[in-house]
């Protein structure tokens, strides 16, 4: 095997390797401590989300960008997202995201799911589309009467894998199909800022929390929220 042969099979085998250690490092399945916390009297919301909603890297839950908006609004926050979780990754039978948010019983829901499915997308592309239309339609089947609010995908690096694209399409395609609320564009909120992320370089720390917030609000406010 020449020398070149060697090189190029030593970069393809680090770049898997870098893939696999940021989707350990994205999560693993776990659970925040502050779940239920309420954070108002009024509107009941709900979050069907991965890492980024629940606030992992902040200093404090209070400072996620589901819980300042919520703050904002007097919303009673129910926040029952799950570090690493996809449509398809780190599913399982222990992990029913969209169960939780149904029996919440929200007037409004928002859906932030698509991020760590990219990490899986060259293996289970079929299913991640196929669990996305299934979430979708279960969701608006058993809360009929809610508002639904659909976020394109997060995105952690300026990098950007074509599968992110593509999942980011078939989430538009589901939120249209339910006819739900589309805010385009967040896999692009937080991008070119390092100083932003928190020192695991995964996640937003309190400073990128709060621009995602300020983002969301404008989207918000354009929605009559």
């Amino acid at each position: 095997m020449s020398r070149i042969t060697l090189l190029v099979a030593g970069l393809c085998a680090a770049v898997l390797l870098v893939g696999a250690l940021v989707a350990i490092a994205a999560g693993t399945g776990q659970r925040g401590t502050d779940r239920s916390e309420s954070t108002g009297t009024g509107t009941r919301v709900s979050f069907y989300g991965d890492s980024y909603t629940l606030g992992t890297g902040a200093s404090d839950p209070a400072k996620r960008w589901s819980t300042v908006i919520s703050k904002a609004r007097n919303w009673n926050e129910f926040n029952p997202s799950v570090n690493g979780l996809g449509f398809v990754n780190n599913r399982s039978s222990a992990i029913d995201e969209p169960g939780e948010v149904i029996a919440s019983k929200p007037e409004i829901v928002f859906i932030t799911m698509g991020l760590n499915d990219n990490f899986s997308y060259d293996v289970a592309a079929d299913r991640i589309k196929a669990q996305i239309t299934t979430d979708f339609q279960r969701l608006k089947a058993a809360l009929p009467d809610a508002r639904f609010i659909v976020v394109e995908p997060f995105w952690y690096t300026d990098a950007r894998p074509a599968s992110l694209a593509v999942i980011s399409g078939w989430v538009k395609d589901a939120a249209a199909a339910i006819h739900a609320d589309y805010i385009p564009g967040a896999s692009h909120w937080i991008e070119h800022h390092p100083e932003w992320m928190a020192s695991d370089g995964l996640h937003p720390n309190d400073t990128g929390y709060a621009q995602m917030a300020k983002r969301m609000e404008s989207e918000l406010h354009s929605l009559g929220l």
